[in-house]
């Protein structure tokens, strides 16, 4: 008998179900808003449906580990969103842009050096940034996703507006960037 629990406390209208078993089957947890802690919903996490929003998810309680960004959508098991495992902790609610999307690159520390404004999603990071290596960045618009790889491939960092004095304020380990892309709600 599957069992539903729910988390409705989101102006937005933002919801996203988690599901313990593939192919939205088993035990189930219904959300709305940021939620630190899913364990204490639901042991593991296999599929996943975004009724409407835009989610990242973390591998680990209070927003920590490895992040998938996922839009409206659905998840059958975690190779969907780029998964290593069914172990998805937390997750948070990217909040609703008005559609303005720019975000400035820099390849040194505390937004010195040379620098790159992106108001488009680049596949390719190496086909404008020669460096390959982002060491801070300003999101004056929207929220932004890096990728490790070119065409939005490897680990996810999601960039929300606000500054990054140094790679590692948005949980990276390292400086490169293959790809990076704007968050809708599509």
């Amino acid at each position: 008998m599957e069992q539903v629990a729910t988390n409705t406390s989101s102006p937005s209208g933002a919801q996203i179900i988690f599901y313990q078993e593939q192919n939205f089957k088993g035990d189930y947890y219904e959300c709305s808003s940021d939620c630190p802690e899913l364990n204490s919903h639901l042991s593991h996490c296999s599929s996943v449906r975004v009724k409407s929003g835009a989610w990242v998810l973390f591998e680990r309680p209070n927003y920590l580990g490895d992040q998938y960004v996922i839009t409206r959508g659905e998840y059958p098991n975690y190779h969907h969103w780029k998964g290593n495992n069914d172990s998805i902790r937390s997750c948070h609610m990217i909040p609703n842009f008005s559609g303005t999307f720019r975000i400035r690159i820099f390849d040194e520390p505390d937004f010195r050096g040379q620098m790159l404004e992106c108001m488009q999603d680049v596949n390719q990071l190496l086909d404008v940034w020669p460096t390959g290596a982002i060491h801070s960045a300003q999101v004056q618009d929207g929220a932004w996703i890096f990728y490790e790889l070119p065409d939005y491939q490897g680990r996810q960092y999601l960039l929300e507006r606000g500054q990054y004095r140094r790679f590692g304020e948005w949980a990276a380990m390292e400086p490169t960037v293959g790809s990076l892309r704007r968050v809708h709600d599509i």
